[in-house]
């Protein structure tokens, strides 16, 4: 039996700064492409870039939308963000009340 398919996606990106940050996540919920994005306090990174292992003081953005939003959110934070190659990873949201996804649809497709 396949499963279903999700009710709900989580957009995961991290930002350089607090105001990039802020600016992404404001976008993202007036063009409707999420319904809320939640902005995390700095988080530590390290990473591989340009054969170096850098460390970074980043803000993690947790974009809630559907599925079907991916594409155009992954559009918009590449078109807005600072970095030559942000970090864009969809998790499903399996499960969710009804209530909240109710109204998550209704934020993203311009519902009530």
């Amino acid at each position: 039996m396949k499963p279903a398919p999700p009710k709900l996606l989580q957009v995961l990106t991290t930002c350089a700064s607090r105001d990039e940050a802020q600016r992404l996540g404001e976008a993202l919920v007036t063009a409707r492409l999420a319904g809320c994005v939640q902005i995390h306090t700095p988080i530590e990174s390290i990473y591989r870039w340009q054969g170096q292992i850098e460390r970074s003081e980043e803000w993690l953005l947790v974009v809630k939308t559907v599925p079907e939003q991916f594409e155009a959110v992954a559009a918009a934070i590449r078109r807005q963000h600072s970095y030559q190659v942000p970090q864009i990873i969809g998790l499903p949201i399996v499960e969710g009340s009804d209530d909240y996804v109710a109204w998550l649809r209704a934020q993203v497709t311009g519902g009530t």
